[in-house]
């Protein structure tokens, strides 16, 4: 009778140690690791759990610049969309998985025009550089704009032919330029920010269209 070699399970390998950002990406998790972990965690917010292809990553909660942006991007691009008129519906981290392959969370989310299972619109805030490529998080559910928040810009990527190309504009909301959004985004009153959004908004309103 042999007796049956044992070998140890596979660790896993962190591949992107970044503790003094919060951020730490591991190799070689398998789905249904990751999956109890998710379990384990429940609702929760943070850590934030992103899985793709076999690589976790775990974001620690993050800094109040993070929070700040986040809300401060939200609270204008809601306005925006308010003053003209246009049908929304806020999904914020809306859990988006494929089963086996990838599952994250945006900071925030929107449905523009009806509700949807998934987002038209997805805004990822990103304060460290490295982690995962978010974009293929999303590409399974065809989420048509994802918009990245880095170093005080805003970066569009829309969703075309089954890819993400990026973009200067909008084509969920041709009417907003991003520049302004950064432009309030990073003022350091919120409210104050808001209200000069929303009078610059209103005063384009009023502009008398040019004689033809």
């Amino acid at each position: 009778m042999h007796t049956p070699i044992l070998t140890p399970p596979r660790r896993a390998k962190r591949k992107t140690p970044a503790p003094e950002s919060g951020l730490v990406a591991l190799d070689g998790i398998a789905w249904k690791q990751f999956a109890l972990l998710q379990r384990a965690f429940g609702d929760r917010r943070y850590p934030k759990l992103t899985f793709l292809n076999g690589t976790l990553e775990i974001m620690a909660p993050p800094s109040g610049k993070h929070g700040d942006i986040k809300s401060s991007l939200g609270l204008l691009l809601e306005c925006f969309m308010q003053t003209q008129g246009i049908r929304f519906y806020k999904r914020g981290s809306l859990r988006l998985q494929q089963p086996g392959i990838a599952s994250g969370e945006p900071d925030e989310s929107y449905c523009i025009g009806s509700y949807k299972e998934a987002p038209d619109l997805a805004i990822e805030v990103v304060i460290h550089s490295g982690g995962l490529d978010k974009l293929e998080v999303y590409k399974p559910h065809q989420v048509s704009e994802v918009w990245f928040w880095k170093r005080d810009r805003l970066h569009l990527y829309r969703f075309e032919a089954g890819e993400y190309h990026k973009g200067e504009r909008s084509l969920l909301l041709p009417g907003l330029d991003p520049r302004l959004l950064e432009t309030y985004a990073v003022q350091p009153d919120q409210y104050d920010a808001l209200q000069a959004f929303r009078a610059r908004l209103a005063a384009a309103d009023e502009r008398p269209e040019p004689n033809p």
